[in-house]
């Protein structure tokens, strides 16, 4: 049997789980490399999924803690629409994919890890990049530790600036 090696895995795995939401602890942290937020709105901002579906895999989180799409403020839908552009645009330029999935699961029937805070997923997809590890051996193979990628998509988000409108 072939063994695939990766003991940097294990900093997924071993993590210890916050106590409260994760999304509303994120950004009043001043280290936003610690926190994976990589680019802060008015009203919603970018951080990296700290579990990602692929590499560089983002997503856009409302400041406000809620789980309700319909009772969004005009100010944060628009805005989380504006942050998902602004992070296709520097994945792009930043790990230049071949496709994106971009949506929300909204409530744990419909898969939402975390329920209780709306957030808009990102994930960069390449040509060839389902294989059989996440199907069979229910696994994923990421090819660059987190912290590098966020490295990388941080140079994207400040040499791409603030999103347009």
């Amino acid at each position: 049997m072939d063994r695939l090696w990766a003991p940097w895995r294990m900093a997924y795995v071993a993590v210890e789980r916050p106590v409260g939401c994760v999304f509303c602890q994120a950004p009043g942290d001043a280290d936003e490399r610690r926190r994976l937020v990589l680019y802060r709105g008015e009203t919603c901002f970018i951080i990296m999924n700290l579990f990602p579906y692929n590499g560089g895999h983002l997503m856009v989180v409302p400041y406000r803690h809620t789980s309700d799409l319909v009772g969004l403020t005009p100010e944060e839908q628009c805005e989380l629409m504006v942050l998902t552009r602004h992070a296709i645009r520097a994945l792009k330029q930043a790990v230049r994919p071949d496709a994106f999935n971009v949506g929300m699961n909204l409530g744990r029937s419909a898969g939402a890890g975390i329920e209780e805070h709306l957030h808009q997923h990102i994930v960069p997809r390449w040509h060839g990049d389902m294989n059989f590890m996440p199907v069979i051996g229910e696994t994923r193979v990421l090819p660059e530790a987190l912290l590098e990628s966020y490295d990388k998509l941080k140079a994207a988000f400040d040499h791409i600036g603030m999103p347009q409108p």
